[in-house]
């Protein structure tokens, strides 16, 4: 049957293209459902700052009037004329194994972008490398965490066919935590604290004390990490957005902070347990009582995965590293945690990965982001009926 495919311009379509994921992956052991009040925020213009800077399309595929993919292209202007690029992004792409519905929906994204003056496409790349990214490659055996894609490994076999290639490859290692903290490590740490004076340690066992220092944290992660592969900085009010959105699941005691004389924060680091289990548990609905599923599984976890970190360009490679490292593992052994997930780092970060390995994490997981030069196509031979949406319909 012809597919048939048409943008989303309603809520109940909306709708429709945030629940399929749950379709599509029903009965995939390892797949967590999102959050679905965080989902509405994501894919509404209103609220979504990103919209205001992003050129967006999200589509469905019919056959035979029944649902079977989705996809969301976004052309992020901001990040274009930063770094000088001419990129289109896909993501969120989900069909069951059916690459004639995959080449439906990914040709529509490559047409729309090929209007807009686009001449690639990558992905799965949304708003911004916090956004999920990345399909996994190797791995597919583990748990995937929050804020990760989860997907079959047919995709990878659909991209392929369809002429993408590899842009990029991110690593996921798995490290155990240590009974007790390598001296050498330690003694490092002890090292650079004397080295640095007037720095300070801060930890936290309230999330109130977070607070005041959300922004400093945001803007230390605009200033070093411009060269991480799709990052965007972040608006004071996206600061405060990203910070209402996961405040409220973080658990201040995997929260580190180093200041300077001067009360700048310099570095930090931040971790929470894996909450999983808790958000599968709840179908992605914190209410009635899908946050006590949440919570409870935070409590029990067991593996403890690292979010954020950074350290301000002038104080690199002066140590501050083992100081953020030593406290996390010893708050990480308080909590009867066994193992860490370092989350989505770039094969090319050679030093966080020699970190790593060193304290005796093994690479189990590989996402790849994709892409693929966008060619004009002879007049007459567009892959769908691109021609008929409107400006205001194609973002």
């Amino acid at each position: 049957m012809e597919i048939t495919i048409r943008p989303v311009d309603s809520r109940r379509e909306l709708r429709k293209f945030i629940h399929l994921p749950a379709k599509v992956h029903k009965g995939h052991t390892n797949w967590i459902p999102p959050l679905y009040s965080d989902e509405w925020e994501f894919y509404d213009s209103a609220k979504n700052r990103s919209f205001q800077y992003c050129d967006v399309i999200m589509l469905l595929a019919f056959r035979g009037g029944k649902l079977v993919g989705r996809v969301m292209g976004i052309i992020n202007h901001r990040y274009n004329e930063i770094h000088r690029e001419k990129n289109a992004r896909f993501n969120f792409l989900e069909t069951w194994d059916d690459l004639v519905v995959s080449r439906a929906l990914l040709e529509w994204v490559e047409d729309w972008a090929l209007r807009k003056g686009m001449n690639k496409l990558v992905g799965p790349l949304a708003f911004s490398d916090k956004d999920p990214q990345g399909y996994l490659i190797q791995g597919f055996q583990e748990p995937v965490v929050i804020a990760s894609h989860c997907n079959y490994e047919y995709v990878i076999g659909h991209l392929k066919a369809l002429g993408f290639k590899k842009e990029l490859d991110l690593v996921v290692y798995k490290v155990p935590i240590p009974e007790k903290t390598p001296e050498l490590y330690r003694k490092i740490a002890e090292r650079a604290m004397v080295n640095n004076p007037g720095i300070r340690l801060r930890e936290f066992t309230r999330r109130k004390e977070l607070k005041p220092l959300i922004r400093s944290i945001f803007t230390l992660i605009n200033e070093t990490f411009t060269h991480i592969y799709g990052f965007m900085p972040f608006t004071l009010e996206e600061m405060d957005d990203f910070a209402n959105r996961y405040l409220m699941i973080m658990d201040p005691r995997y929260i580190k902070v180093i200041v300077n004389d001067t009360g700048e924060t310099i570095a930090f680091v931040i971790g929470m347990p894996d909450i999983s289990k808790g958000i599968r548990r709840s179908g992605g609905y914190l209410f009635p009582i899908g946050f006590l599923h949440i919570l409870f599984a935070g409590r029990r976890s067991r593996q403890l995965n690292l979010l954020l970190g950074a350290i301000r360009p002038d104080y690199q490679n002066r140590g501050l590293d083992t100081i953020l490292g030593t406290a996390m593992l010893d708050s990480a052994r308080k909590g009867k945690m066994e193992y860490i997930d370092s989350h989505l780092e770039m094969e090319s970060n050679t030093k966080v990965r020699a970190e790593m390995e060193y304290m005796g994490g093994k690479v189990y997981k590989v996402f790849r982001l994709f892409g693929k030069s966008l060619k004009k196509k002879p007049a007459g031979k567009t892959s769908g009926r691109i021609q008929q949406l409107t400006e205001s319909e194609s973002g």
